[in-house]
């Protein structure tokens, strides 16, 4: 009886101490990502600067794993906002001109997207660098919305 504990006491501890026991999401998902968005534009609609300095930085929660905001103005499609710290090069360019490195030019269908009516969410898939060390493009799907004179997103990773 005693060797069975003992059997049973080891197997436990080798499963509860596995490395895929311990091991955290690094990819966040369609459904962590919609919550982002929704956080995003409440904060917008509060404090449009503060909300755009946050996104930028990457702080009150809008930079998590590979999951952050950015924006454009829905008028001329400057982007004013971008949490990836590999894409910083892309604030201020028009997103209507935006490619992937397939050739697809996604930022047109994003800025089609954030046309749509408030509260309407679109879908835009591309390939596009995670935030980190990698730069190399990756199969990507953004949540895009009008937020009051805005038009933001949040992109998951597909891998």
């Amino acid at each position: 009886m005693f060797r069975t504990f003992l059997i049973v006491a080891a197997a436990s501890a080798v499963i509860a101490l596995s490395p895929t026991a311990f091991a955290q999401q690094t990819n966040g998902t369609a459904a962590e990502a919609k919550a982002m968005l929704e956080h995003a534009i409440v904060a917008v609609k509060e404090n449009k600067a503060n909300a755009i300095d946050m996104f930028n930085k990457g702080a009150g929660g809008f930079l998590d794993r590979d999951l952050y905001v950015f924006c454009s103005n829905l008028d001329n499609g400057k982007i004013v906002a971008i949490g990836n710290p590999n894409a910083k090069q892309l604030l201020g360019q028009d997103a209507r001109t935006l490619k992937d490195a397939t050739g697809k030019v996604f930022g047109l269908e994003l800025f089609a997207g954030e046309h749509e009516p408030e509260g309407q969410i679109t879908e835009v898939s591309y390939m596009f660098p995670k935030p980190g060390a990698d730069k190399t493009p990756v199969p990507k799907i953004s949540l895009v919305t009008r937020a009051g004179d805005l038009g933001c997103g949040v992109g998951y990773y597909k891998q």
